[in-house]
């Protein structure tokens, strides 16, 4: 795609960034875990402390697609990482190598930054993405398990003595 443009999102990319991570709920039949606000979205973004970060798909000036990404950290590597939040093209717009030149375009800001490596979450059903992703060089981890708290029992969690 010669028009493809890739770029860091901007503040005025929140509202078009939000739009496109309720079109990624909607795909992953989770619209109803969509309680976050555009308000908050800008501030983890643009804010200080600096949360989050955001590569923007333009094709033909039309936001497809997007990578939102933070920093983790490997003890055993002893070097910073990218976790890779959410990486959605919208579906019209797949099979053309957007999802693709994201995925490139944060390996190679792991590289820049010295990252020793990019990972990411798949759900067990979308196993287009996963073949994508093993396309990609991409190893799915069988023996890992995600943790998660939130809400009420991170509340909970956190009242503990």
């Amino acid at each position: 795609m010669t028009n493809l443009i890739l770029r860091f999102a901007e503040p005025a990319d929140s509202n078009v960034l939000f739009q496109l991570i309720k079109e990624l709920a909607e795909y992953e039949k989770l619209s109803h875990a969509v309680t976050g606000n555009v308000s908050a979205l800008r501030e983890h973004l643009f804010g200080s402390p600096k949360y989050i970060e955001a590569i923007l798909a333009e094709y033909q000036g039309q936001a497809v697609g997007f990578a939102l990404f933070l920093h983790n950290y490997s003890t055993f590597l002893t070097k910073p990482g990218i976790y890779l939040e959410d990486l959605f093209v919208l579906p019209e717009y797949r099979r053309q190598g957007i999802g693709k030149a994201l995925l490139i375009k944060l390996a190679q800001i792991a590289v820049e930054r010295n990252c020793g490596r990019l990972e990411w979450s798949v759900l067990d059903w979308n196993e287009p993405a996963q073949a994508f992703y093993r396309s990609m060089g991409a190893t799915i981890l069988d023996d890992w398990r995600i943790c998660r708290v939130t809400e009420e029992a991170l509340t909970n969690l956190a009242a503990k003595s």
